[in-house]
């Protein structure tokens, strides 16, 4: 019998970060910053303005250099290795920035391409335009889609245009930024349900910044709080409800934090015990 994985293995962990410091000049936005990301796991990253979520998300993915600390992915380091080095993860990612950030001059089916053509230059034309296909559907907009320009969407189908994008090479993590910024409550809830669907289908672990109570509430098997220049708390909405920091609190206890838990059935943090059930059964089994 195999030993069990360690407690820090890529196994278990696909994202750790240790002892994290970002700043710009004086400015110091992460001050020893530590997480771990659970394989298989819908995280939300949540915070006030200026906590450095976006930051922290393109520090994960090579954008950002830190000052101090470590990021490691799947078990290799990011932080310690150069923009154009080959470390052989870059590729089993996918990211949704805010707004979707699509090449203006492509359509979506090129912009999807955009990635394949990187890390794939071998690959035909028509297999390329078959897969961005496939991603376009996948993602939940119609086919005609595909032949659209960014200016030809809706907001919503901006956002699955991305998804579409980030999508293209088969990831096994999916960042998410902020992906229902500026939705309807309608179109805000069929991505939460299309991102759960995706997750539970290809298996995938996704890193979701949000500001969205109703998506942490509908979809994250854990939140991770990012106040005091570092993350103050990781686990889910009851474990997080039972802490006594003041932001933590305001923020799940506020108004807005109590319409999203009775909207999805309870009242605050004295929501239905088998919801809360439902979600540490499902975060323990991802432990």
């Amino acid at each position: 019998m195999p030993p069990p994985p360690r407690e820090d293995a890529p196994e278990r962990y696909p994202i750790v970060i240790t002892g994290l410091v970002n700043q710009f000049g004086e400015q110091r936005v992460h001050d020893n910053l530590e997480l771990k990301v659970r394989r298989g796991e819908i995280l939300g990253v949540v915070g006030g303005s200026g906590t450095g979520k976006s930051v922290l998300m393109r520090t994960i993915i090579g954008l950002q250099q830190p000052a101090e600390g470590n990021v490691e992915v799947f078990g290799r380091s990011i932080t310690q290795a150069e923009p154009d080095e080959q470390i052989g993860v870059r590729d089993r990612w996918g990211v949704l920035f805010q707004g979707g950030a699509l090449f203006s001059t492509l359509t979506v089916g090129e912009n999807v391409q955009v990635p394949l053509k990187q890390f794939y230059p071998e690959i035909d034309k028509q297999l390329l335009a078959e897969i961005a296909r496939y991603k376009v559907l996948l993602s939940g907009l119609p086919e005609e889609a595909v032949n659209k320009f960014p200016a030809e969407l809706s907001g919503g189908m901006k956002k699955r245009a991305g998804l579409a994008r980030a999508l293209a090479l088969d990831p096994e993590l999916l960042f998410l930024d902020e992906p229902t910024a500026g939705l309807d409550p309608i179109g805000a809830a069929r991505f939460d349900q299309l991102t759960r669907e995706l997750q539970e289908t290809l298996g995938l672990t996704v890193f979701l910044i949000t500001h969205d109570l109703d998506t942490l509430y509908a979809i994250c098997d854990r939140v991770a709080v990012l106040a005091d220049k570092k993350v103050i708390a990781v686990g889910t909405i009851p474990e997080l409800l039972e802490t006594e920091h003041p932001w933590i609190q305001e923020y799940f206890n506020g108004p807005r934090g109590r319409a999203a838990a009775d909207q999805k059935g309870g009242k605050g943090p004295s929501r239905s015990r088998s919801q809360f059930k439902a979600m540490d059964k499902r975060a323990k089994r991802r432990a």
